[in-house]
């Protein structure tokens, strides 16, 4: 306890005779015990500190201010490649035969045609193998196909294009006595993840096709949904 009092009476002895230079500093005129000066030293340093304290707050609160911002920054330059990246490319091509000339049908029952010439399959959506486009993403598509009927005197071609097993627009020449006509229909439809479109051929239908591949059918991802 003594030893306390002691320092306490130095302590406001040193402050009753320190001075405050114009810059801030103090000036040490400490007459009294080498004790007195040297806890008016101590008083500088803390003084000190505490200005040095107060600055590293200022550029704690500075930093942690320009982590939120940069975090801000990393999430949108996140999105805008979410934009740019996730989108699925969809758009494909196909023609009815892949060599050889000749009628395609007809065939007792409604049948999807087998596309089997693939000028492109992006996003791999077209199975050759089953004439069937599947949608991976739901949004709008566009689909467009051709016919060219069979070479008889009398026309026997349609042509349907189909969305989940519903018929939607259809392409026909069955009578008259000019042969080799050609036609085409397209649609802009929704489609949803998982949604299927093929073309049909109508049962007891024919279409004629050759080299020239004059039956397509195509189709491509609008936006999605």
């Amino acid at each position: 306890m003594k030893t306390i009092a002691v320092l306490i009476l130095a302590f406001s002895c040193c402050l009753s005779e320190a001075q405050v230079k114009e810059n801030g500093d103090i000036a040490d005129h400490c007459t009294g015990s080498s004790r007195c000066c040297e806890i008016c030293g101590l008083t500088s340093v803390a003084r000190n500190l505490g200005a040095v304290e107060e600055r590293i707050t200022n550029m704690a609160e500075k930093i942690t201010l320009l982590e939120s911002k940069l975090q801000n920054t990393e999430k949108e330059v996140l999105e805008l490649r979410s934009l740019t990246t996730s989108t699925p490319q969809v758009a494909f091509s196909v023609a009815l035969r892949e060599s050889g000339s000749g009628n395609i049908g007809p065939f007792n029952t409604d049948t999807p045609l087998k596309y089997k010439k693939v000028f492109s399959n992006t996003g791999n959506n077209y199975d050759p193998s089953t004439g069937i486009f599947t949608a991976v993403v739901g949004g709008m598509y566009f689909f467009r196909f051709s016919m060219f009927n069979n070479l008889a005197s009398t026309p026997s071609s349609v042509l349907s294009l189909m969305k989940n097993g519903q018929r939607l627009v259809s392409v026909w020449d069955t009578s008259g006595t000019d042969a080799n006509d050609m036609g085409s229909n397209a649609a802009v439809i929704a489609l949803s993840a998982g949604d299927s479109v093929h073309i049909e051929l109508p049962a007891n239908r024919i279409v004629y096709d050759d080299s020239m591949n004059y039956n397509t059918f195509t189709g491509f991802l609008l936006f999605t949904m």
